[in-house]
């Protein structure tokens, strides 16, 4: 019976490493009108890592389960610099040759300029070097959304396969943040400061985009990542879903974010 008991606390203990708990998440949904004003559905979730408080907008959406679309690049970076198939943020992939509609793919390319730039034939060419097993591994290894890579290597997390939740998400970036990941302190060192976008004296902001579809052909957009303000830090998940296939989740998932933490004050350096 002891061992019984011991095997459920062990067995908490996990799930809360790979995700942040809701259940006495507080509910604001004054939030609605920043999606309102952008025509599209969405959700956003953050942790307080002061005090462990967490507000949630749309805890339906914030705990079910999507494609990562480029999110993903933050597992694929920390596992390809693990690996050593990046040597540093400063290894360069050759272009294919393939012209894009995306001209700043168009190039040779460092990770560090194709974490910002989002390229995604970058990171199927590391994927690919990675290899399914190796990658399978390292996703089981961190319980990373419902860790399914079936299907090519190069697109698992791309075309519904892998699918992961805002409140994982959340997870995943305090345990990044804290280097609790099962990689090397300099790995997960050197993708915290490829997710650095705006670093000033009032704030740091770092996050990750992504843009995708689901099974549904909805776009999905999203943003995650983190705010520091008078050293605190803040953890976010924001997730966009739109029916309209052409919907411009660039300029939006940027823009609800912001809104929102203006909301709470943010970005003016007195939190």
């Amino acid at each position: 019976m002891k061992k019984f008991f011991l095997s459920i606390n062990i067995l908490c203990c996990i799930f809360c490493l790979h995700s942040c708990s809701v259940n006495k998440a507080k509910i604001d949904n004054d939030l609605k009108k920043y999606f309102d004003a952008k025509n599209v559905d969405g959700c956003f979730t953050m942790l307080d890592n002061s005090n462990g408080a967490i507000t949630v907008y749309n805890l339906a959406m914030d705990t079910t389960r999507v494609t990562p679309a480029s999110t993903f690049k933050i597992i694929n970076s920390l596992v390809g610099l693990q690996t050593g198939k990046i040597t540093n943020e400063n290894m360069v992939i050759k272009w294919d040759g393939v012209t894009r509609s995306h001209q700043e793919w168009n190039k040779d390319m460092a990770m560090k300029e194709a974490f910002k730039v989002s390229n995604v034939p970058f990171y199927q060419e590391v994927a690919r070097r990675i290899g399914h097993d190796t990658m399978k591994l390292w996703i089981d290894s961190i319980g990373y959304g419902n860790k399914n890579i079936s299907g090519p290597i190069d697109s698992f997390w791309l075309n519904n396969n892998l699918k992961i939740s805002p409140d994982e998400q959340l997870g995943m970036l305090k345990r990044l943040y804290f280097d609790q990941l099962p990689f090397r302190k300099t790995v997960q060192q050197s993708v915290r400061e490829a997710m650095v976008q705006e670093d000033n004296t009032a704030y740091k902001l770092c996050y990750k985009t992504g843009w995708g579809f689901d099974e549904k052909n909805n776009t999905i957009g999203w943003l995650v990542g983190w705010i520091e303000e008078n050293r605190h830090v803040y953890f976010f998940a924001t997730l966009l879903k739109s029916e309209d296939k052409n919907y411009d989740m660039k300029t939006a998932r940027l823009d609800v974010t912001k809104d929102i933490l203006k909301h709470y004050k943010f970005l003016e350096g007195k939190k």
